[in-house]
């Protein structure tokens, strides 16, 4: 029988289960899992197998994903046995050096993102800004430019979509425009539809740790324009990850040097999220092992992995993954055409904290690290044997003869797939890769379990929605809390206003010291983790390394090296708070005493003019109301908080509207967030909205309700009224024939009902989801909301 917990049913209703022409939801999970393991099984008469042999693997695929056991990546979830059958989650498209070329990728990104897949690009090929261009004489915009275009195209298409549009831009460290990429994201508003990371080559690293220069490489002319000092690049790296978390860094000769293909390409780019590099036009189909499930009980005798379980599902998963490859519909000819030349699938995991969790494991100890290193050995050894038996069966990948499998010392000479040896060589293999540890946001969600390979994200959290606020408890914490005697509803509700549970005396030491979240995981931890994880995958490991607020540039280097000295292939940091919106202030330096003289006044009288208005900080926490108002575009939920001064913030959330709607209504409760902690009346607020109107004006309890703007207004008007206040008189913006019929009534509220006090917990970490108003966590490359399920790569 399926279980899932009320978290996974609302991820599955808002973004899997079919949906009729109305939006309404026509499947039940069951349902959805029995259509994905359909589609997926069908391909098996490709081989011989008879119709009763295709079934009997339909009802393994579907109690391999019922039982939670492994989840494959979301597109294959939303579309496998429907009409649209694009099954993958990670593209790479080539960027030419050439207009043609430029607009071509751009097209086929916007028919990638339609289908819900994300795309990877190096930027590497296009010559510099201000290069010569001879079919005009003129001369070249550059990469940059061309991002800006890119972003705006995947902004415009994200809009109908299921999935938002994602990117990664890559530059190598030696392009000419190196500086230009590296910092053009440094004003938090430009190209935020990717994430960015630079290709740095080895020759760069021993640069930078000597202090010495490296050459910059024109693309067009593969001449040497000029050299940098490349510590001076490095420290620019550095200090704008540690300013708002872009650039990345990839480590590009270490994804060639484990290219499985050589002969057939070079590896430029990665998906977005950067576990998954891949050649020009390629893509992979992703899935994940849940390790929460693969835990022997005690039953008297400490718990232990499950091996012979682990085993037996990493195979069948292996199976299922081939099998998607032949079920996919390719939205390009290059694309299917590479696909099935290469094969490559991507079996990775998710619920390792649970699992370290259930042996007794802090996350951060060499403990950890070793079981990292014998898990994911153990999965890419009999992931590798699962694809030796496919193509004994199938066929090997039609690229094989020239692969590294193939040719034994072409795998010496490159230094690749160090796990490679014995029977792992030299044997046929259906897949050219059969690893990759990629982000499982909303796929953990449904299986129930922690994210990938990150730590706990919270212990105890508040959940809420526009109708119900409650606290969620990590069910193993809840099972040990209540079989040590230490459980409590008001000790749930503390821990859920805290990121850690290590100031809590009340929860014994050795619980403590198992139940550890990001917060508590120091920066070295997390990169010796997914090292841990790398040695024993074939493609690349997504992970996230999260730093406190106080973090220091410096903190940020040394973690950028330990990657590059424990042979990651990439790294991706974020220091908490370093995306929010940020306050504009002037900071006053100091000054020597001055004899009031003209120079003196002067700079005091500009200094008065471009003073700006601080507001006030925002108290950890607020209370406040929870009201719904009926508009054009859909139930929109308004939360007016207090704090001592007065009312000081407002949050909504749109229905089932989403895009424009739900981004404009956050963006005017954020501005009008700012304006109640500066210090402007709640009136004037409330004067500049009230009247607003939009072509879908409504009536609610005899009142009418204009637009989002006016219902924000009305509801912070009712707050006034609760306080004591009189309401805003303002004249509706409705002329003449605008008026509704005189039979729909107007009656204006002498006061509103009180409503239930509603706590709202302090927006922690990457800001609020825009789906739900639940707060946004950096984990795998992503931010990643863990109450509906939201997710951005960008």
């Amino acid at each position: 029988m399926l279980t899932l917990s009320e978290n996974a049913k609302v991820v599955l209703e808002k973004r899997y289960l079919t949906k009729d022409d109305k939006g309404e939801v026509v499947e039940t999970p069951e349902e959805m899992f029995v259509r994905v393991a359909r589609a997926i099984a069908e391909p098996e008469r490709k081989f011989g197998a008879t119709h009763s042999e295709a079934r009997r693997l339909e009802a393994e695929f579907f109690d391999l994903m019922t039982t939670r056991d492994f989840m494959p990546n979301s597109p294959t979830l939303m579309n496998a046995g429907r009409p649209l059958g694009q099954l993958s989650a990670c593209f790479v498209l080539p960027v030419e050096d050439s207009m043609e070329g430029i607009f071509s990728s751009i097209k086929n990104a916007a028919l990638i993102h339609k289908s819900g897949g994300g795309t990877g690009f190096s930027f590497s090929r296009l010559r510099p800004a201000s290069d010569a261009v001879s079919s005009t004489g003129g001369v070249a915009s550059g990469p940059i430019s061309f991002m800006r275009v890119f972003n705006a195209a995947t902004e415009a298409v994200k809009q109908g979509g299921k999935r938002r549009g994602a990117n990664m831009g890559i530059m190598r460290v030696d392009h000419p425009d190196i500086l230009d990429f590296i910092t053009c994201k440094k004003d938090k508003v430009s190209i935020t539809n990717f994430n960015i990371s630079v290709a740095v080559t080895e020759v760069f690293m021993k640069a930078a740790l000597a202090g010495e220069d490296y050459e910059l490489i024109n693309p067009r002319t593969r001449e040497a324009v000029k050299k940098l000092s490349a510590r001076k690049v490095f420290d620019l790296i550095v200090n704008l990850a540690w300013q708002n978390g872009d650039p990345g860094i990839v480590f590009i000769d270490r994804i060639n040097w484990d290219n499985p293909t050589p002969a057939v390409g070079e590896m430029e780019a990665t998906n977005p999220c950067g576990e998954q590099p891949l050649l020009p036009y390629e893509a992979c189909n992703l899935g994940s092992v849940n390790l929460a499930n693969m835990v022997m009980p005690g039953n008297g005798v400490p718990p232990a992995v499950d091996w012979v379980k682990l085993a037996q599902v990493t195979r069948q998963s292996v199976h299922f993954l081939d099998n998607v490859i032949e079920a996919n519909q390719y939205p390009l000819r290059e694309i299917h055409d590479i696909v099935m030349a290469n094969r490559k699938i991507g079996l990775g995991v998710m619920g390792f904290a649970d699992l370290l969790i259930e042996l007794g494991i802090p996350y951060n100890s060499e403990e950890a690290v070793r079981a990292a290193e014998e898990v994911m050995a153990f999965v890419e050894e009999h992931a590798s044997e699962a694809s030796q038996e496919l193509a004994g069966k199938r066929g090997p990948f039609p690229n094989y003869p020239g692969s590294v499998f193939a040719r034994p010392e072409l795998a010496k000479e490159r230094n690749a797939f160090r796990h490679i040896g014995g029977k792992l060589c030299g044997k046929p293999r259906r897949n050219a890769t059969v690893t990759t540890v990629a982000p499982t946001g909303t796929i953990a969600i449904i299986a129930g379990c922690s994210s990938g390979i990150e730590p706990l994200f919270a212990v105890s959290y508040e959940r809420k929605t526009p109708t119900y606020h409650l606290v969620e408890t990590n069910p193993l914490f809840e099972e040990v809390a209540r079989k040590q005697g230490f459980h409590s509803e008001d000790l749930m509700q503390r821990i859920a206003q805290s990121n850690s549970i290590q100031n809590f005396p009340e929860v014994p030491e050795d619980v403590r010291r198992v139940f550890v979240t990001a917060h508590d995981v120091s920066p070295e931890w997390h990169v010796r983790i997914q090292a841990a994880f790398q040695k024993y995958t074939e493609n690349a490991v997504s992970k996230t390394v999260n730093f406190p607020h106080d973090a220091s540039p410096e903190d940020v280097r040394r973690v950028y090296l330990l990657a590059c000295e424990l042979g990651c292939k990439g790294i991706t940091i974020y220091r908490d708070g370093s995306r929010d919106v940020q306050v504009l202030s002037v900071k006053k330096e100091a000054e020597e005493p001055g004899d009031g003289g003209a120079e003196e006044q002067t700079a005091a009288q500009g200094e008065v003019q471009s003073r700006q208005i601080v507001p006030r900080d925002r108290p950890a926490l607020t209370y406040g109301v929870t009201e719904k108002m009926e508009t054009g575009c859909g139930n929109l939920y308004v939360t007016v908080n207090r704090d001592s001064n007065g009312l000081c913030e407002i949050f909504s959330t749109i229905g089932k509207a989403g895009g424009c709607a739900s981004a404009q209504s956050e963006a005017i409760s954020r501005l009008i967030s700012l304006a109640l902690r500066s210090g402007v009346e709640v009136q004037s607020v409330v004067k500049q909205l009230k009247g607003i109107r939009c072509a879908l004006p409504v009536w609610k309890d005899g009142e009418l309700i204009l637009s989002c703007p006016d219902a924000l207004a009305k509801v912070l008007d009712h707050r006034v009224i609760e306080m004591g206040g009189s309401p805003v008189a303002t004249e509706d913006k409705l002329k003449g024939e605008d008026v509704l019929p005189a039979s729909s009534g107007r009656v204006l509220p002498s006061g509103v009902p009180s409503l239930p006090e509603v706590r709202i917990l302090e927006t922690k970490l990457a800001g609020t989801c825009p789906d739900c108003g639940f707060h946004l966590d950096h984990e795998e490359g992503c931010v990643v909301c863990h109450s509906c399920g939201f997710s951005r790569c960008g």
